[in-house]
């Protein structure tokens, strides 16, 4: 496909990509079909939707999109043993990961346990120490003093930590890729277990748990009782997705569209604290929750307390809430700085190596293991690559990976680990971990990248930037925004759209703060957007286009609503520019 605009390198020397003819040709037939914008159309005609769904699309109904629970094997049996705890007020024990994904799995339990009158032991493992999932000695202890154990977002491939947990029944509740055989667990709900159909592969843990809860309310019906709201939960569930990287398809789009109205109501003190610390003063967003919520819930289990996220969006009080999340908030901006130097190291490593293969990666000792993972997430963004990253203690190197669309990582690591190039391995199509020995770290490597290129790994350009054809000036309305806005939340698997406002007069531009610029444009005759650009001044676009001495451009973006004094306005987020 020849560059959109002919535009072979940009700016920052990406090349354009625009929308594929039988795309553009099925978007317009939808627009004139429907009465939508072409920009909504062509939104919808990459998701698939026909023209007969797009208003069904545009609305999307939890109830309609709810899968069964009993869908999900051993979901039966797991809550009506869950129940069984809760009416025996037996000893039930928590054991999370330590993402975003765990932390509101268990916040979620805590909080229907809490409103039912019950409590429960929350155990989160610490990332350095003791790793990822459950382990034996925990898993010991904890069945020595309760009767049932919950793992969430974790323990599918833990048979001997489950064997360990003797006198106690466990219940996994996960969604990371199962093996050939299962833990001796009393259930297992995984929508990735082998066994399962993969209709439901997309779910993130805490969506599982919710649907537990769903099976649970389900049962207290059949029994002429009534359990917890479970609307009112799904301002974490809607967290956890979007933090998860889950891709915004199928139910996963009304639990997070659904979720963000509770959100907004401010009634979970640990969001609230969280809302506030991280300067939100909009209605809440996909982006804030991947941005600036989930970074800071991350944060406790990256370089600091590993349950402190958890028990933030667990908490009952505003006042506990607003000190853990200023907490969070001082973790994370230490996680920013130790974050800083690694990719600075890594990314060095990673361009010698070449930033074209079907995997990129870089490993050196002494990377915080709590920074790999975003660490590996920069490196998958510049090269539009798989990317991991691994820090090694001694002979021991534990990683983090970060998959692009289409390519399943974690299937990948497992069969590594399977093949012994690994000491473990695992995770999910998005998102994986690794533990590998330095004598096998290159074949390791080469190994996975062999792997991914059969998937399709690094046939893409690595500085291809994906558009979603031209827009004019005055067609950037704040009606028209609202309308994509419609059409998403975007995010994994639903990218924004972006467009290209070509041959671009800049009027105005004005450098915001150190990084940042801040400009209008318009054609010369019609109406004029204004455009920010953050980090302009870190490339060549902020120079570029500050001293453009009346020349034109051709302006690349993603349209968002600018809010200021109560006023609403369309404004451009200006990624990518070129010569017009």
């Amino acid at each position: 496909m020849s560059a959109f605009l002919d535009i072979e390198a940009s700016l920052t020397g990406r090349r354009w990509i625009g929308p594929a003819p039988q795309l553009d040709r099925t978007a317009e037939a939808m627009a004139q079909a429907t009465g939508l914008p072409y920009p909504v159309c062509l939104v919808l005609a990459r998701r698939g939707v026909a023209p007969e769904g797009a208003e069904a699309y545009l609305a999307p109904a939890l109830r309609d999109l709810l899968p069964d629970p009993r869908s999900l094997l051993d979901m039966e049996k797991a809550a009506t043993r869950f129940l069984t705890a809760v009416e025996r007020r037996e000893r039930i024990a928590i054991f999370a990961d330590y993402d975003v994904d765990g932390g509101t799995s268990a916040a979620l339990l805590i909080d229907w346990l809490r409103q039912s009158g019950r409590e429960a032991t929350l155990y989160v493992p610490d990332r350095i120490d003791e790793g990822y999932g459950p382990n034996d000695e925990a898993m010991a202890t904890l069945a020595a003093a309760h009767d049932l154990i919950v793992c969430v977002d974790c323990g599918t491939l833990s048979h001997g930590p489950v064997a360990a947990a003797k006198g106690a029944d466990v219940i996994i509740l996960d969604h990371h890729l199962g093996g050939e055989t299962l833990p001796d667990a009393l259930a297992v709900v995984n929508p990735n277990r082998q066994d399962e159909s993969g209709d439901l592969a997309h779910l993130c843990a805490a969506a599982v748990v919710f649907l537990m809860l769903v099976e649970a309310g389900r049962q207290l019906r059949e029994a002429g009782r009534k359990g917890p709201d479970l609307m009112a939960m799904l301002d974490l569930v809607a967290l956890a997705t979007v933090a998860d990287v889950a891709p915004l398809i199928g139910v996963n789009r009304a639990f997070v569209r659904q979720g963000l109205r509770v959100m907004a109501r401010r009634e979970r003190p640990g969001l609230v604290a969280l809302a506030d610390i991280a300067g939100m003063d909009s209605a809440p967003a996909a982006y804030h929750l991947g941005f600036l919520m989930g970074p800071r819930v991350n944060a406790g289990g990256r370089v600091g307390r590993a349950d402190l996220g958890a028990r933030l969006l667990a908490s009952a009080d505003p006042f506990e809430a607003q000190a853990m999340a200023e907490r969070l908030d001082q973790l994370n901006a230490e996680r920013r700085e130790i974050e800083a130097g690694v990719q600075a190291a890594a990314m060095a490593q990673a361009e010698a190596r070449g930033l074209d293969a079907p995997l990129v990666w870089a490993a050196s000792d002494g990377w915080h293991p709590g920074v790999v993972g975003i660490v590996a997430s920069r490196l998958k963004e510049a090269a539009n690559r798989p990317a991991i990253v691994i820090g090694f203690d001694g002979e021991i190197g534990k990683g983090s990976g970060r998959s692009i669309s289409g390519v399943d990582l974690g299937a990948a690591i497992q069969k590594l680990a399977g093949e012994g190039l690994l000491l473990k391995g695992g995770g999910h199509k998005m998102a994986a971990g690794l533990t590998v020995t330095r004598d096998l770290l290159e074949p390791a490597m080469a190994r996975l990248s062999e792997l991914l290129a059969r998937q399709g790994a690094g046939t893409g350009g690595a500085a291809d930037l994906a558009l979603d054809g031209l827009l004019m000036p005055g067609a950037a309305t704040t009606d028209l925004i609202a309308q994509l806005d419609a059409a998403g939340p975007f995010g994994a698997g639903a990218a924004a759209p972006r467009h290209v406002f070509a041959q671009m007069q800049i009027t105005f531009a004005k450098r915001v703060g150190e990084r940042h610029l801040k400009i209008r444009f318009g054609d010369g005759t019609g109406p004029q957007l204004d455009a920010i650009a953050f980090g302009a001044f870190d490339g060549p676009i902020g120079p570029a286009l500050e001293g453009h001495g009346g020349k034109r451009f051709h302006l690349a973006g993603r349209l968002e609503l600018n809010i200021w004094r109560g006023r609403q306005t369309a404004q451009l987020r200006l990624e990518d520019a070129a010569p017009g």
